[in-house]
């Protein structure tokens, strides 16, 4: 009887825990791998140690595709105009095209490039706002990431937010939608995220 009885208090105490951790989202979107070149424009290849963050950008370029941008990036090795990249490109159609290594640093986040992951999004515009297939897979990968590196969402950040720059432009103009965005990606875990 008394084995019974611990058998059951450590079923329940294994239950308890299991209900305790947080859902994560294990089931990666679709991405096309398309790794910059390392030169020093776009791809320094220098260690990510440890990811802290993830920073949502737009590109500023309206009606461009990821594809266009990616080529941007490659280009810069030649052009050298600028220091600029990102490891995530979302397109118009939600395609997502990741150009550098989660290990390694972008040119995206200023002070922050040491530390956080950059997800640029392709809009149609020059308010800034994502069509809905930039959207879901924006809060797909965005999920998918925060289970990958144990985030929560107050890691989630715009580039506003370290650096006060107008980008991701429509979510700095309507703080709400950054907000409803938060709430999104929490009920997206909730749907999809699983426990141990």
């Amino acid at each position: 009887m008394l084995s019974s009885l611990l058998f059951v208090g450590r079923k329940t105490k294994e239950f308890v825990e299991t209900i305790k951790q947080p859902k994560i989202v294990r089931k990666a979107p679709d991405i096309d791998s398309q790794m910059l070149s390392i030169n020093e424009y776009s791809r320094p290849a220098l260690e990510l140690k440890k990811v802290n963050g993830i920073v949502i950008h737009y590109t500023a370029n309206p009606g461009t595709s990821a594809q266009q941008n990616h080529d941007y990036f490659e280009g810069l090795a030649q052009s050298q105009i600028t220091k600029a990249s990102s490891h995530y490109i979302i397109g118009l159609d939600g395609e997502i095209i990741q150009c550098i290594p989660d290990d390694e640093q972008a040119y995206a986040s200023n002070n922050r490039n040491k530390d956080t992951l950059a997800i640029e999004c392709c809009h149609f515009d020059d308010t800034g706002e994502f069509y809905m297939q930039t959207y879901q897979s924006l809060v797909h990968l965005t999920a998918y990431l925060m289970g990958k590196y144990d985030l929560d969402e107050d890691s989630v950040l715009r580039h506003y937010d370290i650096t006060g720059k107008d980008c991701p432009r429509y979510y700095v103009a309507h703080p709400e939608e950054w907000d409803k965005f938060k709430e999104d990606l929490k009920a997206y875990i909730d749907t999809y995220g699983t426990r141990e």
